[in-house]
């Protein structure tokens, strides 16, 4: 028996014993499934039923009870009202010994919504058209009664409802005492016959002769299996009535299921031969390919799909016939291409501006070019150390490595400008405790070469931005595994044209950081404001959030400019700039909107946020006199608006308004304060509170 028969047909046996076992199983569990459910169901049909019939007896009630609240003369009136809207069928006013009834009501006898008094009574029957409720005074000289006819609309409403068939049995009812018989109606006649009503239900006879058996709220079964509830007449429940539904499982269970087992079991089969196949057929092409490597032919490749234990036998092979047949040429061959290409490589580099991009294509083309088994990059930092940007190939979290600049390896060649190779066992160059340990290395600086040197071989410059090192080539003898002068002069060449990358990337950040920043103050400019306060309204509309704004306006600015001059000034708006950010949270804006006009914006802060730290800027002002570079001490005060989306404006263009107006409010109440958007009412000076909407360039410093 082959491999694959024997696959087939264990998968056959794990796969369709199973599934036979459990449609055995479901065949024998679907009929008492669906007879549960239908029981259940017809549970709350009959729940639904008396809540539905109680509900209409409750609405009769209610209209019996607004007859007999009007006045004598409009009592017949309102009825006819109640009837016109649908609410009754019929109203029923006995008074003083005579009695009137609404036109087109429902001839009597009527059965009352209470239902019957007693056991005894409810088995009395006799045939109505209604079933009503009635109202009594406390004298006994009144009684309205409200009605409702019985007919085929109320069963199919009744059904509807409940959500199941129900049947308003023949001949059943309840039947009035004499003494609560209505005045002016015909007497009511015991064992009058009276008509069976049905809703939809086909076999409705055998039905109702089945409930007309049962006692309330008892169920039986039809010959065709159709359960049936009696409910009422009871008290309260003064209708005969009958839930059926059907409790036979779905047509065709059965066979859909013999259906689903067939379709299971073909299925089965083929998914069997094609696992089957798709096993063998692999090896029996791995043993072909071998016996073409045998025969000399090393160029034989096999296919390898997936990730399975077949996939990385191909794998295996492969790389086997590839390292016989062509593995020193190849590597020999893209090591020269490498290096003919490094120079290109590096003007690619220079023109782009993701300086972790960068890093990273200059480590990994290094390490190709030269075949180091790792590497570290390290830029040069303000605090006088070299930091690690990326490494590979040398397991260490590169964002521990520090070093200082003219400590260890690497510290040495940043510090002098001047790359290093060799071996540490040789050269014996003191490794610092944060550089990686390694048998040979090459060092080389960042530093852009000058003209007399653009062949990579002169000196390199001093001023280095950073260091690229190369530890242990792959693939070479203990004897030979230096790296040599060819490696030395590429990586040169190669590490002035990444200096200018990282120049060319830090000038493009600070370009950057220029445009959306305020030189003299470090707080964010006009245009960041104007994109800032569209994003952040549009975030806040969005989402259903608060989003105050403070536009504010240092007080008697121009005198300080006059009097002590503009760098004094200067001093000033650089200062206030530094109280803002020290009030404010991390996730708020500051901007300088110009001269001395500023703007602060709160996200996820409502009109009380927005008082409360206009409040503490200006006190925070106000509070500690600001010292000119000569030594005076200026007390500086400045005035707020605040506006709140969406309470004062729907865009920022609108809350930036709404906040200027606020402003030359609160400076029309005398500075030093602040006045929230469409309330200018405080008292001055008992808060402490421009900013301009337009798309021109902010105003001038004016002095207000």
């Amino acid at each position: 028996m082959t491999l694959r028969v024997r696959l087939t047909t264990a998968f056959l046996l794990m796969v369709l014993g199973p599934v036979l076992l459990g449609a055995i199983f479901v065949g024998a569990s679907v009929a008492k499934v669906g007879q549960d459910r239908a029981s259940e169901r017809l549970d709350l049909a009959a729940n639904s039923l008396r809540t539905s019939v109680g509900a209409l007896c409750g609405q009769l009630l209610s209209v019996a009870e607004a007859v007999a609240a009007a006045a004598d003369e409009h009592r017949m009136a309102v009825g006819g009202t109640f009837v016109a809207k649908g609410l009754a069928s019929g109203i029923h006013i006995e008074q003083g010994g005579g009695g009137q009834t609404t036109e087109a009501a429902p001839p009597p006898p009527w059965a009352d919504c209470a239902g019957p008094d007693s056991a005894e009574e409810s088995g009395a029957v006799t045939g109505f058209e209604a079933f009503a409720a009635s109202v009594t005074s406390p004298d006994g000289g009144l009684m309205v009664s409200a009605a409702i006819t019985v007919d085929a609309a109320l069963v199919q409403r009744l059904s509807g409802a409940s959500g199941a068939e129900v049947t308003l049995l023949a001949g059943a009812g309840l039947a009035r005492p004499a003494e609560r018989d209505i005045v002016g109606l015909r007497p009511v006649a015991l064992n009058e016959p009276a008509p069976a009503l049905h809703s939809t239900l086909d076999d409705s006879g055998a039905v109702a002769a089945l409930a007309a058996a049962l006692a309330d709220g008892t169920v039986g079964k039809t010959a065709n299996g159709d359960l049936v509830r009696r409910i009422g007449p009871v008290p309260g429940q003064p209708l005969p009535l009958a839930v059926s539904l059907s409790a036979q499982p779905p047509r065709g269970t059965y066979a859909l299921l013999i259906f689903v087992v067939f379709t299971t079991a073909l299925a089965a089969v083929g998914v069997a031969w094609w696992l089957a196949r798709t096993a063998t057929s692999p090896l029996a092409g791995l043993a072909a390919a071998a016996d073409r490597v045998a025969a000399g032919e090393l160029q034989t490749r096999v296919p390898a799909r997936g990730n399975d234990e077949i996939a990385r036998l191909a794998n295996a092979f492969n790389h086997m016939t590839r390292e016989l047949d062509i593995y020193v040429t190849a590597l020999t061959a893209s090591r020269d291409q490498l290096r003919g290409h490094l120079g290109v490589l590096g003007d690619t580099l220079s023109s782009t501006h993701d300086l972790d991009r960068i890093l990273q294509v200059i480590l990994q083309t290094a390490r190709h070019a030269t075949g180091a088994s790792g590497g570290i990059v390290l830029l040069a930092e303000s605090t006088g150390e070299l930091v690690g940007k990326c490494a590979e190939g040398l397991g260490i979290d590169v964002s521990q490595v520090r070093v200082a600049i003219g400590q260890g390896l690497t510290g040495s060649v940043a510090a002098t400008g001047v790359p290093r190779l060799g071996r540490v066992d040789v050269d014996g160059p003191r490794l610092d405790p944060g550089e990686p340990t390694c048998r040979t290395y090459v060092v080389v600086p960042f530093s852009a070469p000058s003209l007399a040197d653009s062949n990579g071989v002169g000196p390199a410059l001093p001023a280095a931005r950073g260091v690229l090192a190369l530890y242990d080539r792959l693939g070479r003898s203990s004897a030979c595994d230096d790296f040599d002068e060819p490696d030395l002069v590429t990586l040169r060449t190669f590490a002035g044209q990444a200096a200018v990358a990282v120049d060319n990337v830090r000038v493009h950040e600070e370009a950057q950081r220029l445009s959306v920043t305020d030189s003299l103050t470090g707080l964010f400019n006009y245009r960041s404001l104007r994109e800032t306060v569209r994003r952040e309204a549009e975030r806040a509309g969005r989402f259903g959030r608060k989003l105050a704004v403070l536009a504010l306006d240092l007080d008697h600015f121009k005198e300080i400019n006059d009097r002590y001059g503009h760098a004094a000034g200067d001093s000033v708006l650089a200062e206030f700039a530094q109280r803002i950010k020290y009030e404010i949270r991390e996730v708020d804006f500051a901007f300088r909107q110009g001269g001395e006009e500023f703007v602060v914006l709160l996200p996820e802060t409502d009109e009380v946020g927005g008082m409360a730290v206009a409040e503490r800027l200006c006190c925070a002002l106000r509070a500690t006199p600001i010292t000119l570079v000569e030594g005076i001490a200026v007390t500086v005060t400045v005035s707020i608006g605040v506006a709140v989306l969406p309470d004062h404006g729907q865009s920022g263009a609108a809350l930036l308004r709404a906040a200027d107006e606020a402003l030359y409010a609160a400076k029309t109440a005398g500075r030093d304060t602040f006045r929230v958007a469409g309330d200018v009412s405080y008292p001055a000076g008992n808060m402490v509170g421009g900013a301009s909407s337009s798309p021109h360039a902010p105003r001038q410093a004016q002095g207000r």
